[in-house]
């Protein structure tokens, strides 16, 4: 496996872990997987920032899943993640996006971006 492949396994798996209930609902694992200055805009038309991610009860509970995950390499020390998802309880389909940010020896999420799409 090379290099591009193993990184773009392991920020789809920090992607999922994002959309696991059990991180989500930890405010603690929320904070370790997301930027001081984070910034969302929510598929929902919602600006969101670190803050709210992380207070009590974390992110929320969602039920969704992950398909067509690509990686873009933007620098030795940033990549775009684009992937598609699909909320299990309001059928919504989403196109999604990322930039992860190599800080401290750890990846974390700088941004975020949600959009609906139709199925």
């Amino acid at each position: 496996m090379t290099a591009k492949e193993l990184l773009a396994d392991h920020i789809c798996d920090l992607e999922e872990q994002l959309l696991s209930n059990l991180v989500r609902t930890n405010p603690a694992a929320v904070s370790l997987l997301i930027a001081d200055d984070y910034t969302e805009f929510g598929s929902s038309g919602r600006v969101w920032r670190k803050q709210d991610q992380v207070g009590e009860g974390g992110a929320g509970e969602v039920r969704m899943t992950l398909s067509n995950f690509e990686l873009h390499t933007l620098s030795e020390e940033a990549v775009l993640a684009t992937y598609r998802t699909f909320n299990e309880d309001s059928g919504i389909h989403c196109l999604r996006s990322s930039v992860w940010r190599l800080l401290e020896g750890r990846w974390q999420m700088f941004f975020h971006q949600g959009t609906p799409v139709k199925g």
